[in-house]
């Protein structure tokens, strides 16, 4: 898992969004993602942000989020929601395939990891069966360090995570069976619709129905 095969692992993801999101009708693009308070155009806002902002403007905007990068990250994606059509997101994206984009103090294997968990963040949440290819996800999850899941601060005591489709597992105690994209939402903070995991955990990690939550109570972003 070198950095050219990242890099094409990035681009080919990119370009399978961009397609997907080009058959989107406007009530979806206005519909909510498993990113809570995020509809999918201020998600694609946030993964296309790098691609219009300077770092020196990143920098400004930090600032005036007093550091807080979450709460920069959601003022910057509701702003540019609110300002840019989709067309004008889409076109971001698929203008942007190859762009060299790593999350600050991370590699090629967190700019895949976060489009692929922000991509799911939106079809998971719509309903649409689309299945990241085995390879990408095993990328994803194969790098991931303890500290990464520690990031999202998910309890997983006491629960095994088994995949379905994946010769992968993570922890120790009662099964919890799903496919490995679902199970990377779930590392990373997600609560999943019914029906996308089973075992004994799973309700500690299924999505209820619920008024829209404030920014603040969003999981931390990838």
């Amino acid at each position: 898992m070198n950095d050219d095969h990242l890099r094409a692992a990035v681009a080919a993801e990119r370009g399978d969004q961009a397609r997907l999101l080009a058959e989107l009708d406007p009530e979806q693009w206005d519909a909510p993602t498993l990113c809570d308070g995020w509809r999918v155009r201020e998600v694609v806002a946030h993964t296309t942000m790098p691609f219009r902002t300077s770092l020196a403007r990143t920098l400004l905007e930090l600032a005036k989020a007093r550091g807080d990068i979450n709460r920069m990250s959601d003022q910057c994606a509701r702003r540019d929601a609110a300002r840019l059509t989709s067309e004008q997101l889409l076109a971001s994206l698929r203008d942007n395939i190859t762009h060299p984009w790593k999350p600050p103090g991370s590699g090629v294997h967190g700019a895949l990891s976060h489009d692929v968990i922000h991509g799911l963040d939106i079809t998971v949440a719509l309903g649409l069966d689309r299945r990241v290819p085995p390879d990408r996800i095993a990328m994803v999850l194969t790098g991931m360090r303890p500290q990464n899941i520690a990031f999202f601060k998910t309890d997983l005591t006491g629960v095994a995570l088994q995949a379905t489709d994946l010769d992968w597992t993570h922890g120790t105690g009662a099964p919890l069976h799903g496919r490995a994209q679902d199970l990377l939402l779930l590392i990373c903070g997600r609560h999943l619709p019914p029906g996308h995991l089973k075992g004994e955990p799973a309700p500690r990690f299924t999505r209820h129905p619920s008024p829209t939550p404030s920014p603040t109570q969003r999981p931390p972003l990838p």
